[in-house]
């Protein structure tokens, strides 16, 4: 059977033999023993509902074992023949050109080369699902290849709800992921509803099919370090020869190294598992791999000595880093963490002192013990970074939850007022008044063709528009202009692609409506072969409400709420996104963040023209009126600057108030 009819097969009519988890792929943890008896039995009726019944017998043995094995069903006996990565747009079977899209997206989400744990359909995070089971996969592409331009298909968490009827103007897919009840969002019931079925971590980009391999963050992080290091460097200083330490290689995080390269600095990261700093290496994103901690030592101060730029994979426990630079008395310029605590009790983060293996035993088979080891961790992990402050060091948090896991163990990393955290978010003093504030994000395309030469030409188109629009660009965002025309100019050269002909950028939404326009121009006139799918990171101006992330240098007191999230992903949906999806607990943790995303296709018509004037204009303004109304300044200018520019659009705008008014008010 050809790829086209395995495609359209879905569901296989015959039962597949019975197959097992490769041994060279990195797999997912064992989830947690949470489910009592009559859940487990729950679990297996849901899981069974997607078969024949005279199957039933069989797989449902095949399933228990699954759930006792690894906490999860994940249906390897129904993992496709075929292997998994993007194909160009033409090679997928389809109705209509939209469809072929998605399956590309999603296909390059769950490509080896790309995905954290592959066979259990998660792209990165630990626990970042694109589906719950290869059954859901199975049956959403069936329904793809069969959609036309008059139905919507709805998927609940994976799971394929059908293909509704709807219209050419309606999104093409509908995403929704682990949207719980307030009450229920807590870490165990992630584990207990993701056990049953029912639910899953679409993280930001998995489970929206928009990821694109460690390139997404490569360019978010190279912003952040490359203005760290004006931050912290005195005027005229280079970073050469100075050390960013930091940690995590897996899925997202190990774009450090390459970060660090461009940037220009040492870059050293650790990362407890062999396997995934061993796969970064291998496919150039980390230039050196050491396991001994005197050998990194010696490594680090020859580094220093010579005013290196080079990346270092420590195979090893972060933790260990920390405390023996502090013995050394090695100064670290930058620091800060990128493992995944969002997920600090599954494998998010790992116990210094016991061995990767033991780890993982240790968290199945004894969860509270390695809670507290966890803790224990992040204590000792916390003090040593503030010896290390004390000595100079700029500290940031990288959003992963660090400082809020660091702070819920007790460790010493809250401010003097008792509510604030000691140390700043990266968005708080970097991303957030430098980019977010003034419309700038994470804009991205996938050439759907497959070919260098297209992704190429799209540099091109990009770097031209701009510098075109660089020119009447106010002083305030000269320098994100120029860093981002650095970037795309030595974009093919850095080597960013893994998987799908992708690219990424930081652009507003004047920067995002004209290189989309220049695209689809190119589209039209053949210069570009094929269609080119557009989205972004939910890490984004408007998309995402994350207090400790995304929104938190919003300061009237609204972080904590989301209204922004749920209105950007209705607003995008009904101005001409091919696909929008909406998550709960992407980046930071379940039940801590919304953040929405988008797809977009452009075909070269004069259709998709009037689409993405449409629907990147407000994806981004919606965030700045947001960040506006909460009185930031370079939300105020750029609102202002934008409703100058756009006739149709009137927001509010708040009246500033004087602090002397409050002299004379008695409290």
């Amino acid at each position: 059977m050809v790829f086209q009819d395995q495609i359209q097969q879905g569901i296989p009519s015959q039962l597949p033999s019975k197959k097992y988890r490769s041994r060279t792929l990195s797999h997912a943890p064992k989830r947690k023993d949470i489910l009592n008896l009559d859940e487990k039995k729950l679990a297996l009726r849901n899981a069974l509902r997607y078969f024949p019944k005279e199957w039933h017998v069989e797989l449902a043995e095949d399933f228990l074992a699954e759930l006792k094995e690894f906490g999860r069903i994940y249906m390897y006996r129904f993992m496709p023949e075929y292997a998994i990565h993007a194909r160009p747009i033409q090679d997928y079977p389809a109705n209509c050109q939209q469809a072929a899209a998605i399956m590309l997206m999603i296909q390059n989400n769950l490509d080896p080369a790309v995905a954290q744990h592959p066979e259990e359909l998660i792209t990165y995070g630990g626990n970042g699902a694109v589906f719950q089971n290869w059954a859901q996969y199975l049956l959403v592409i069936k329904y793809l290849s069969e959609m036309t331009d008059d139905q919507t298909l709805h998927i609940y968490s994976g799971h394929p709800m059908g293909l509704f009827p709807s219209s050419p103007e309606a999104p093409r897919v509908v995403v929704t992921n682990g949207m719980m009840i307030p009450n229920y969002s807590k870490p165990d019931d992630w584990e207990k509803f993701n056990a049953l079925g029912v639910t899953q971590y679409g993280q930001m980009t998995a489970g929206s099919f928009m990821y694109i391999g460690p390139q997404g963050i490569v360019h978010g992080t190279t912003i952040t370090v490359m203005n760290a290091f004006r931050k912290k460097l005195k005027a005229g200083e280079k970073p050469a020869g100075k050390i960013f330490l930091t940690a995590g290689l897996g899925g997202m995080s190990g774009a450090q190294p390459k970060a660090g390269n461009i940037a220009g600095c040492i870059t050293i990261c650790a990362e407890v598992n062999p396997a995934a700093a061993r796969k970064r290496y291998e496919q150039g994103w980390v230039d050196e791999l050491i396991e001994n901690i005197d050998e990194l030592v010696f490594r680090t101060q020859l580094a220093k000595r010579n005013e290196e730029v080079v990346s270092i994979a420590f195979i090893g426990n972060i933790v260990d880093v920390w405390e023996k630079f502090d013995h050394e008395n090695i100064f670290i310029e930058l620091g800060s963490d990128q493992t995944s605590l969002h997920n600090p009790w599954a494998g998010g983060y790992y116990p210094v002192g016991i061995s990767f293996e033991e780890s993982n035993k240790l968290m199945a088979a004894h969860p509270e013990i390695f809670k507290e080891k966890v803790q224990e961790t992040l204590r000792r992990h916390a003090n040593s970074i503030n010896r290390h402050v004390a000595k100079g060091t700029y500290f940031f948090d990288y959003g992963n939850a660090f400082l809020l896991e660091a702070s819920r163990a007790g460790a010493e990393v809250m401010s003097e007022n008792g509510i604030d955290f000691r140390y700043p978010s990266y968005v708080q003093d970097i991303l957030g008044p430098m980019c977010f504030d003034y419309g700038f994000g994470p804009f991205r395309w996938v050439c759907t063709s497959g070919k260098t030469e297209d992704l190429r030409k799209s540099d091109q188109i990009a770097a031209r528009v701009l510098k075109e629009i660089m020119k009447d660009s106010p002083a305030s965002i000269q320098q994100q202009m120029q860093d981002n025309i650095t970037w795309i100019e030595e974009a093919e050269k850095n080597k960013l692609v893994v998987g799908s002909q992708a690219r990424i950028l930081y652009a507003d939404a004047e920067g995002r409506a004209k290189i989309a326009q220049a695209f689809n121009s190119a589209i039209s006139a053949g210069e570009i072969s094929a269609p080119i799918v557009l989205g972004r990171d939910h890490h984004d101006v408007s998309g995402t409400d994350s207090p400790y992330r995304e929104t938190s240098n919003i300061y009237d007191g609204s972080k904590f709420t989301a209204d922004m999230a749920i209105h950007n992903v209705i607003g995008d949906s009904f101005r001409g996104a091919t696909w929008v999806s909406i998550h709960n607990g992407g980046g930071v943790g379940w039940g801590e963040v919304i953040n929405g995303g988008f797809g977009m296709l452009l075909d070269g018509t004069e259709e998709a023209e009037r689409k993405l004037k449409s629907m990147l204009f407000y994806d981004v303004n919606n965030g700045i009126a947001r960040r506006a109304w909460a009185r930031n300044s370079g939300s105020l200018e750029a609102i202002q600057r934008e409703m100058d520019r756009s006739p149709g659009l009137k927001v509010t705008l708040p009246n500033l108030v004087n602090d002397d008014i409050f002299g004379s008010i008695e409290f």
